[in-house]
Protein backbone atom coordinates (compact mmCIF):
# COMPACT_ATOMS: atom_id res chain seq x y z
CA UNK A 1 0.00 0.00 0.00
CA UNK A 2 1.37 3.56 -1.13
CA UNK A 3 0.43 7.08 0.89
CA UNK A 4 1.29 10.31 0.11
CA UNK A 5 1.02 12.79 3.17
CA UNK A 6 1.22 16.68 1.96
CA UNK A 7 1.95 18.91 4.51
CA UNK A 8 4.01 21.83 5.04
CA UNK A 9 3.92 21.94 8.66
CA UNK A 10 6.95 19.32 9.79
CA UNK A 11 5.62 18.33 13.27
CA UNK A 12 2.48 17.39 11.34
CA UNK A 13 4.14 15.79 8.52
CA UNK A 14 5.99 13.61 11.05
CA UNK A 15 3.25 12.88 12.91
CA UNK A 16 1.26 11.15 10.12
CA UNK A 17 4.31 9.35 8.18
CA UNK A 18 4.72 7.72 11.70
CA UNK A 19 0.47 6.58 11.75
CA UNK A 20 0.65 5.32 8.29
CA UNK A 21 4.09 3.55 7.63
CA UNK A 22 2.91 0.47 9.79
CA UNK A 23 0.49 -0.11 7.23
CA UNK A 24 2.70 1.05 3.98
CA UNK A 25 4.79 3.23 2.20
CA UNK A 26 4.87 6.63 2.96
CA UNK A 27 5.88 9.45 0.56
CA UNK A 28 5.67 13.24 1.76
CA UNK A 29 5.29 16.57 -0.12
CA UNK A 30 5.84 20.09 1.54
CA UNK A 31 2.87 21.77 -0.81
CA UNK A 32 0.30 20.90 -3.79
CA UNK A 33 2.48 21.02 -6.53
CA UNK A 34 4.68 18.83 -5.25
CA UNK A 35 1.70 16.51 -4.45
CA UNK A 36 0.47 16.84 -8.04
CA UNK A 37 3.98 15.99 -9.56
CA UNK A 38 4.33 13.16 -6.87
CA UNK A 39 1.05 12.04 -7.88
CA UNK A 40 1.96 12.49 -11.93
CA UNK A 41 5.28 10.42 -10.85
CA UNK A 42 2.60 7.31 -8.59
CA UNK A 43 0.78 6.72 -12.04
CA UNK A 44 3.80 6.70 -14.58
CA UNK A 45 5.81 4.37 -13.04
CA UNK A 46 2.21 1.93 -12.43
CA UNK A 47 2.44 2.78 -8.77
CA UNK A 48 -0.85 4.55 -7.50
CA UNK A 49 -0.88 5.87 -3.96
CA UNK A 50 -4.10 4.24 -2.16
CA UNK A 51 -4.77 7.08 -0.07
CA UNK A 52 -3.32 10.89 -0.19
CA UNK A 53 -3.34 12.91 3.10
CA UNK A 54 -3.77 16.67 2.38
CA UNK A 55 -3.22 19.66 3.90
CA UNK A 56 -6.07 22.69 3.23
CA UNK A 57 -3.69 25.44 3.55
CA UNK A 58 -0.06 25.74 2.36
CA UNK A 59 2.25 27.56 0.14
CA UNK A 60 2.78 27.37 -3.60
CA UNK A 61 -0.66 25.39 -4.40
CA UNK A 62 -3.00 24.80 -1.51
CA UNK A 63 -4.58 21.46 -0.74
CA UNK A 64 -7.83 22.50 -2.61
CA UNK A 65 -5.92 23.64 -5.78
CA UNK A 66 -3.89 20.12 -5.53
CA UNK A 67 -7.19 17.72 -5.00
CA UNK A 68 -8.79 19.66 -8.00
CA UNK A 69 -5.58 19.01 -10.31
CA UNK A 70 -5.30 14.86 -8.72
CA UNK A 71 -8.66 14.52 -9.91
CA UNK A 72 -8.49 15.96 -13.42
CA UNK A 73 -5.44 13.56 -13.86
CA UNK A 74 -7.44 10.90 -12.82
CA UNK A 75 -10.35 11.40 -14.90
CA UNK A 76 -7.56 11.64 -18.07
CA UNK A 77 -6.14 8.51 -17.00
CA UNK A 78 -9.16 7.23 -17.13
CA UNK A 79 -9.01 5.96 -12.88
CA UNK A 80 -12.52 6.72 -11.37
CA UNK A 81 -14.68 4.99 -9.15
CA UNK A 82 -12.66 2.16 -6.65
CA UNK A 83 -9.18 3.10 -8.65
CA UNK A 84 -9.40 6.48 -7.63
CA UNK A 85 -7.14 7.58 -4.70
CA UNK A 86 -8.95 8.25 -1.67
CA UNK A 87 -8.37 11.70 -0.14
CA UNK A 88 -8.28 13.00 3.74
CA UNK A 89 -8.34 16.63 3.80
CA UNK A 90 -6.48 18.20 6.98
CA UNK A 91 -7.12 21.34 8.20
CA UNK A 92 -6.52 23.45 11.59
CA UNK A 93 -9.24 25.87 10.21
CA UNK A 94 -12.42 26.17 12.04
CA UNK A 95 -13.81 26.54 8.55
CA UNK A 96 -16.78 24.91 6.85
CA UNK A 97 -16.40 26.58 3.37
CA UNK A 98 -13.15 24.75 3.20
CA UNK A 99 -14.12 21.65 4.36
CA UNK A 100 -17.26 21.87 2.48
CA UNK A 101 -15.03 23.11 -0.56
CA UNK A 102 -12.85 20.16 -0.39
CA UNK A 103 -15.20 17.51 0.75
CA UNK A 104 -18.61 17.94 -1.59
CA UNK A 105 -16.81 19.80 -4.39
CA UNK A 106 -13.61 18.78 -4.75
CA UNK A 107 -13.78 15.19 -4.06
CA UNK A 108 -12.30 14.46 -0.87
CA UNK A 109 -13.00 11.22 0.97
CA UNK A 110 -13.19 12.50 4.19
CA UNK A 111 -11.78 15.01 6.16
CA UNK A 112 -9.78 15.33 9.67
CA UNK A 113 -9.61 18.48 11.92
CA UNK A 114 -6.27 19.02 13.61
CA UNK A 115 -4.49 18.09 15.80
CA UNK A 116 -5.32 14.56 14.64
CA UNK A 117 -6.37 12.39 17.55
CA UNK A 118 -4.76 8.86 16.39
CA UNK A 119 -7.27 6.62 17.20
CA UNK A 120 -9.77 8.56 15.16
CA UNK A 121 -7.90 9.02 12.24
CA UNK A 122 -7.00 5.45 11.99
CA UNK A 123 -10.71 4.09 12.48
CA UNK A 124 -11.27 6.53 9.56
CA UNK A 125 -8.92 4.78 7.77
CA UNK A 126 -10.61 1.61 8.56
CA UNK A 127 -13.90 2.69 7.66
CA UNK A 128 -12.81 3.73 4.53
CA UNK A 129 -11.30 0.22 3.86
CA UNK A 130 -7.51 0.97 3.88
CA UNK A 131 -6.77 -0.51 6.87
CA UNK A 132 -8.06 -3.59 8.43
Amino acid sequence: MRFLVVEDDFTSRKLMQRMLAPYGEVDVAVNGQEAVEAFEAALRDAKPYELICMDIMMPEMDGQEALKRIRQIERLSERSGPDEAKVIMTTALDDPKNVVEAYYKGGATSYVPKPIDRQLFLQLLRNIGIIK
